[in-house]
């Protein structure tokens, strides 16, 4: 592990998850936060004044999420360590991070006192740390992409399969992915004809069959 005290920047949205994360610090003789924060979009600058060992940054956030503040931060300041913290393991996100910003971490906010002191250390140290049931849905996400790549279906045939199956109509799906509605049945009609299947409860249930929701 780096000698001397590991100096960590923490950004959340909600000031009660900052005090919180503090007060598990308190004592430590290791870990000091030089840098804390509700703003995601002053984090950059704020650490180019105020160098620190890891960044922990949320997910959800309003102006800019956490895997955007991760993606920045990690070309402004690559030496900086990078831990997501957040309240649920999207296996996508969690991909989409470590290809985006070399992620070093990723934990739940209902991990102990413990547990969050173990991934902090293990990544001062060199080293990664991601929650069991964030690795869960890392292996679900990537059995959901090879169920897909069987069926030849791409990325955006299988985000409409998932719009299909929250009812949504063809031209509300095609208004949330900025697409035509003439676009969204040829993709309709892709989708049933790779699938093998002529209705929407043969669909879905394929589609649940084959982990793709």
């Amino acid at each position: 592990m780096k000698k001397g005290l590991i100096s960590l920047a923490v950004v959340d949205d909600h000031q009660i998850v900052i005090d919180g994360i503090r007060s598990i610090l308190q004592g430590q003789e290791t870990f000091k936060i030089a840098i804390e924060t509700t703003n995601p979009l002053d984090v950059v600058t704020l650490l180019s004044k105020t160098p620190v060992d890891i960044l922990l940054t949320d997910i959800m956030m309003p102006g800019m999420n956490g895997a955007e503040l991760a993606k920045a931060v990690r070309a402004a300041f690559p030496e900086i360590k990078i831990m997501a913290l957040s309240m649920s393991g999207q296996g996508d996100l969690v991909n989409q991070m470590i290809n985006d910003s070399d992620i070093a971490g990723y934990v739940l906010k209902n991990i102990s006192k413990q547990e969050l002191l173990k991934a902090l250390e293990k990544i001062a140290a060199g080293g990664i740390y991601f929650s069991e049931d964030v690795l869960a849905e890392m292996i679900k996400e990537s059995e959901k992409k090879k169920e897909a790549e069987q069926a030849h279906l791409t990325m955006r045939e299988i985000e409409i399969i998932r719009l299909i199956e929250k009812e949504l109509s063809n031209k509300q799906i095609a208004d949330t992915l900025f697409l035509s509605e003439r676009t969204v049945e040829t993709h309709r009609k892709n989708i049933f004809r790779k699938t093998k299947t002529n209705s929407l409860i043969g669909l879905i249930k394929y589609a649940y069959e084959h982990k793709l929701i």
